[in-house]
């Protein structure tokens, strides 16, 4: 660097701090009060000190632990040198956590920035984390952010044209982007001054100015005297024009004012550590679980609310929301942390889930106590018929389905009683089927499955009977199930008998094998090689060997489902795979049980698929990808999707892959590899491997997943709405005969364009009316008029590709439907 160069270098004064790794939560906490404590020392010491600090979640415990030193913050802030970005809850995973945890990331921490210090981040700011999806421009826009801040992928994961550039995400949304050219920290990496001079000829070489971070890091610290005297030193060799004491604010302000000509990316920020999509499965289910059980606690606590007056519980689920999102930390959701962690992230799901259950469970209660079940016959209650049910001789027993979708389902329900006959609430019989329980009390041991077919974001009444026939019209088309095969109206799956594999799956409604070779097969990959993180690594395709030996026998035979148990083994693991037909659908669905004991091995599921020309999409948040079928491990959510060409035709049909908590796969040319488990070292980064170790993922845990064949695109196939419904299920209540003002069936919502979703109904932060979230799921424009009846609303409106709209419905019904950003502020025009 010379004297002539004149690019500027902003130097951030950062202290990078994961409040889990190597460490359990109360270390990081008590780390974060001496880090922010050091870097109000360097404001006092030296008044050109800048520093930058993300994360509400870390100000949240200064705040409650340290009240004396968050007023001195506050002063800081307002002074303009302690600088506050990121403007998420904290520095989560960027490709697992659900498009609606990032509208949470932004709504709660934006909203407690901007309460407690009057201002919001301007800046994303995500310097660890593993990859960055493809939407994040959309979220991070509409959470009050233009510009954002990464480090990973590095130069040799990714190659950019620079490392500033206009990052856009498929509806268009575009934010100004800058990629640290090395490390956020002064603990490893090249001596500071020579990072300082290097990055220099980098800006002198782009034409533009570059930041330079500098601060200990990953266990806090932050900028220290010696770095500080480093820079002064600096400044009086080069200027203060050159080196400046600067935060991503003013960089980033300065150049939106020069407006430099930088490339548009329009692209994910991938790969690095591919390992932490499959690591530590329960973390992951739990994520997923939580995330969808809060979403259906608001749902329902808005609509009893709505109705019957029923106290909304927004404190309580706002603090699920928060343990859910500390849980997102990229260390902890990317499953590479210390075993005792992750027992801390158990205990912190769990308060979420029980959260959610309760304000669920009480708003579920308060809507059917109040659904005038009354018959004429009723004069009293009393349990005079059986120990287990209120009904009075054959009038039957109401059963509420409740539907947290936003679309009208068809779906199995498992009434825990045997019954002779179920009708709906209009009293037409529909057709049952007796089914194991999950007790052994006796000779009851048996429930009952029907299917019901409830409104979107609503419930209806079903009338359960304990001994009298309704006498429903036969199927047409029952599931059988045989030896060795499952068989509908749409499908039929054959079985291998000895290896348990699918031999053939025929889709009867083209005529056409699905697979092209043996499907749903068990295959065990090598990953010696490979620490927790994957660092390094692209794929895992190392195969060393097959579960086999299966026992393939019929649980259940129809005539609504037949359920084929394939399991099977391999050294000491043991497969369990429940394979499910349903009467209504061509849609497998797939109960696992499995008891795995290997040690650095890992587990996926493959499916050949019968297409030419094949192309691969997955589910990211609020969006899909399409990726190259180049057998890379990827990030996904609830749903992949390989598709091609028929052969000799221009036809084109495909496969669907759901899963209940599963976010790790491949795709090889046309098979697809779902990454069910893998057992690496907690937290190894390449450490040395004694016989103190510990494994991952030993022992018992259960999933589902889905096949769904498809003829045409995924999005005319309704993938995503079947993901939804795999992961989403129906409520049942069991109530008794009262009067009540509400009818025996109820619709939520009514949407008029299939592709629009509504994901989150919930109130308003500033309790003043109701918020609900939609987004536009298969990349096409639509028209939408959007109703919800139980507030008398009405919305009309266009969304764009893959779009997310956030509309606010006031309590005022003068006042009207308008669309807020995602903190539930005045959308930007």
């Amino acid at each position: 660097m010379t004297n002539r160069a004149k690019q500027k270098i902003h130097l951030i004064g950062n202290a990078h701090l994961d409040p889990v790794w190597l460490w359990q939560w109360q270390e990081g906490y008590a780390e974060i009060k001496a880090t922010f404590r050091s870097a109000l020392d360097r404001l006092r010491e030296y008044p050109d000190f800048v520093f930058t600090r993300s994360c509400a979640a870390y100000y949240r415990w200064i705040e409650e632990n340290a009240p004396d030193m968050f007023a001195e913050i506050k002063l800081r802030v307002a002074e303009g040198r302690w600088v506050i970005v990121g403007g998420w809850w904290i520095q989560p995973d960027c490709n697992l956590p659900s498009g609606e945890s990032f509208a949470r990331h932004g709504l709660y921490g934006q909203r407690y920035f901007q309460e407690k210090f009057g201002t919001m981040a301007k800046v994303g700011y995500n310097v660890d984390s593993f990859g960055h999806n493809g939407m994040l421009p959309q979220l991070l826009k509409k959470s009050g952010m233009d510009y954002y801040v990464f480090m990973r992928p590095e130069k040799h994961e990714k190659e950019l044209e620079r490392n500033l550039f206009w990052w856009e995400s498929e509806d268009g949304s575009r934010v100004m982007a800058f990629r640290l050219s090395d490390s956020y920290s002064t603990s490893w990496g090249l001596p500071f001054e020579e990072k300082i001079l290097a990055h220099g000829d980098m800006a002198d070489t782009d034409g533009h100015p570059h930041m330079t971070f500098y601060g200990v890091g990953n266990h806090g610290g932050g900028p220290t005297i010696a770095n500080l005297e480093t820079i002064a030193a600096l400044q009086a060799r080069y200027g203060r024009e050159r080196i400046v004491l600067s935060s991503p604010n003013r960089y980033f302000d300065e150049l939106a004012a020069a407006q430099p000509k930088i490339p548009v990316v329009k692209d994910e920020m991938q790969m690095h550590a591919i390992g932490c999509y499959s690591t530590h499965s329960e973390s992951k289910e739990n994520n997923r679980r939580a995330e969808h059980r809060l979403l259906t606690a608001e749902k329902f606590s808005s609509a009893a609310n709505v109705l019957l007056g029923l106290p909304y519980p927004q404190e309580q689920l706002k603090l699920g929301w928060e343990n859910v999102m500390f849980n997102q930390f990229h260390d902890i959701m990317g499953g590479c942390s210390i075993r005792e962690a992750f027992q801390d992230a158990r205990e912190s799901y769990g308060e979420s889930l029980h959260i959610a259950a309760k304000a669920l469970n009480a708003a579920a209660q308060r809507l059917s106590w109040s659904i005038d079940t009354v018959k004429p016959e009723i004069r009293s209650l009393s349990k005079d018929k059986h120990w287990l049910s209120w009904e009075h001789g054959d009038l039957g027993t109401p059963l509420v389905v409740f539907n947290p979708l936003s679309w009208e389902v068809e779906v199995p329900i498992h009434a825990n009683r045997r019954m002779t006959g179920v009708t709906d609430d209009q009293g037409n019989a529909v057709p049952t089927q007796t089914v194991r329980a999950s007790r052994t009390n006796g000779q009851d041991n048996w429930d009952t499955l029907f299917m019901a077919r409830v409104p979107a974001m609503g419930y209806r009444v079903y009338w359960c009977f304990l001994s009298k026939e309704t006498a429903p019209a036969a199927l047409k088309t029952p599931v059988t199930a045989e030896a060795n095969a499952l068989e509908n109206a749409f499908v039929r799956v054959e079985f291998e008998r000895h290896t348990g594999y699918i031999s053939r799956l025929l889709d009867k409604r083209t005529n056409a094998d699905v697979f092209g070779g043996p499907g749903a097969v068990p295959v065990i990959i090598d990953e010696h090689h490979s620490d927790t993180w994957g660092h390094g690594l692209q794929s895992y395709r190392d195969l060393i060997g097959y579960f086999a030996d299966a026992e393939v026998k019929v649980l259940e035979n129809g005539p609504l489902r037949g359920i084929v148990r394939v399991t099977s083994r391999y050294n000491g693991s043991t497969l369990r795979q429940d394979f499910i037909l349903h009467a209504h659908a061509a849609d497998i669905q797939v109960k696992v049980q499995l008891d795995w004991r290997e040690k650095h091995k890992m587990l996926k599921l493959s499916f050949p698929v019968a297409v030419e020309q094949p192309e691969s999409h997955s589910e990211i948040p609020y969006g899909y990808i399409r990726r190259e079928t180049d057998g890379r491990e990827v990030p996904g959510q609830q749903w992949i999707d390989v598709s091609g060409k028929v052969p000799d035709s221009e036809e084109r049909r495909g496969l669907a892959i759901l899963n209940s908590g599963k976010y790790a796969y491949d795709v090889l040319d046309r098979e697809a590899r779902m990454t069910v488990v893998r057992s690496p070292i907690f937290a190894d980064h390449y450490g040395v491997r004694d016989d103190q170790v510990e494994f991952m993922d030993q022992g018992l845990q259960e999933f589902t997943y889905a096949l769904v064949p498809h003829d045409g695109s995924w999005q005319d196939s309704g993938i995503v709405r079947k993901a939804y419904e795999l992961n989403v299920p129906p409520i049942a209540v069991w109530e008794t005969y009262h009067e009540g003002p509400l009818p025996q069936q109820l619709e939520g919502i009514r949407i008029s364009a299939a592709q629009i979703v509504s994901s989150a109904f919930k109130r308003a932060e500033d309790d003043d009316g109701w918020i609900l979230r939609c987004y536009e799921t298969a990349g096409r424009p639509a028209e939408a008029e959007i109703a919800i009846p139980m507030l008398n609303r009405l919305w009309q409106g266009s969304f764009g590709k893959c779009e997310i709209k956030t509309l606010r419905i006031p309590d005022d019904a003068g006042l009207p439907v308008r669309e807020v950003n995602l903190l539930e502020y005045e959308a930007a025009k």
